[in-house]
């Protein structure tokens, strides 16, 4: 069995496919650590799916999500090697995302308010994966700025967020958890005057 480690990225710089080697700090590595981190947080939400009062439920949304990490997997194979001109991502990926959210978005009541992160330890980790999508998404908007991003890769990224966002919803109701309002910020006066409710 080959070994797991190389010694060759100890000089801070990596081998992307078909292309010489780069600092690991160029734009292009920091869009591809944002989704690999995305794609852990969504395998967490999926570990902890299996713990839901709707198991049957939660397998379908687990198989929508293990689909989503594929899909990532391909879109890091796009941001990697970008010089194949290989559309792994496209218009037909986004569609299939839009008809996931109107899907999970008819089984749950109207969003009347925003809602602060929780639900249950999937729709939970489905909230922190939305986060990181959002910040991926910035990544790679600011590699496009600096050259060429082919495919749909930020349509892709902006649409995931949304949901990811609805999906955590979802997770909530299969959890049997309760989504919490996020509360009006007090006044001035109010707030000066409180006290942190950690040590």
């Amino acid at each position: 069995m080959a070994r797991i480690y190389t010694r060759r990225g100890d000089g801070g710089q990596t081998q992307l496919p078909g292309r010489r080697r780069v600092a690991k700090h160029v734009q292009r590595l920091e869009c591809l650590g944002a989704v690999d981190e995305l794609s852990a947080s969504i395998g967490l939400a999926r570990a902890f799916l299996q713990e839901c009062a709707a198991p049957v439920s939660a397998v379908r949304l687990a198989a929508h999500l293990s689909r989503i990490q594929h899909e990532l997997s391909g879109l890091c194979a796009a941001l990697a090697a970008p010089a194949t001109g290989k559309q792994h991502i496209g218009a037909r990926h986004v569609t299939a995302l839009e008809r996931n959210i109107d899907a999970w978005t008819r089984a749950l009541p109207p969003l009347r308010a925003f809602i602060l992160p929780g639900g249950g330890p999937a729709a939970a980790c489905l909230h922190l994966a939305r986060t990181v999508c959002r910040r991926a998404e910035r990544e790679v908007v600011r590699l496009a700025a600096q050259e060429a991003v082919g495919g749909a890769l930020v349509p892709y990224l902006n649409r995931l967020s949304d949901a990811l966002f609805v999906a955590a919803r979802y997770a909530t109701r299969l959890h049997g958890g309760e989504e919490v309002s996020r509360s009006p910020p007090t006044s001035g006066r109010e707030h000066r005057g409180s006290r942190p409710s950690w040590p």
